[in-house]
């Protein structure tokens, strides 16, 4: 428990300003007065108020969400619903396939730039990405590290161009094909 300071009676500061008036400063010390009556704190400047532009509920959003954020989410269908479900219940075979797996970050961008474009020279409209769950590191520091560096990347890789022209659909891929360690790539017709 904390008490709070009881402050100096008349006499004690009276004799108190005579003693600090013999006192040769060290340094350029604060007036007495300042030490005896320390200013007030200033009062916080108010956060300036975010400019929100009004919504009602069940309004649409005037801005577009990126296209990809995460493969395995819901995306807008771009593809044949028939060929879209045959493929998320594993029914569909992939027509050619990549193993990213132990490749570095810029190796595999490399490598997967190159197979999907060739893929969609060759007419093939459905590959199959492995990526890998990924593996925990065993150091864990105070930044946390996100497990799956190729399968975190493998979204933005997929929507910028030239790949971007290319890839129609991505799907988290059925078991039978890697269930979150690997994804479907739905090509586009080669015109």
């Amino acid at each position: 428990m904390t008490r709070k300071p009881r402050g100096l009676k008349p006499e004690e500061e009276q004799l108190w300003r005579r003693v600090a008036d013999t006192a040769t400063p060290l340094k350029r010390a604060k007036p007495v007065d300042q030490i005896l009556n320390p200013p007030k704190p200033k009062p916080p400047k108010p956060r300036e108020a975010f400019d929100v532009p009004a919504f009602r509920l069940g309004e649409k959003a005037d801005t577009a969400l990126p296209r990809m954020e995460n493969p395995g989410a819901r995306q807008p269908l771009r593809m044949d619903k028939k060929v879209f479900t045959r493929m998320k219940r594993g029914k569909a075979t992939p027509e050619a396939r990549i193993d990213l797996h132990g490749m570095t970050v810029a190796a595999a961008e490399t490598a997967l730039r190159a197979f999907i474009l060739r893929s969609h020279n060759e007419n093939r409209r459905l590959v199959l990405v492995i990526t890998g769950k990924g593996r925990r590191s065993t150091d864990t520091g105070p930044i946390p590290q996100r497990a799956g560096v190729l399968r975190h990347h493998l979204p933005e890789w997929l929507s910028r161009p030239p790949l971007s022209s290319v890839v129609l659909q991505v799907s988290k891929a059925h078991q039978r094909h890697g269930s979150s360690g690997a994804f479907y790539v739905y090509l586009s017709r080669h015109r």
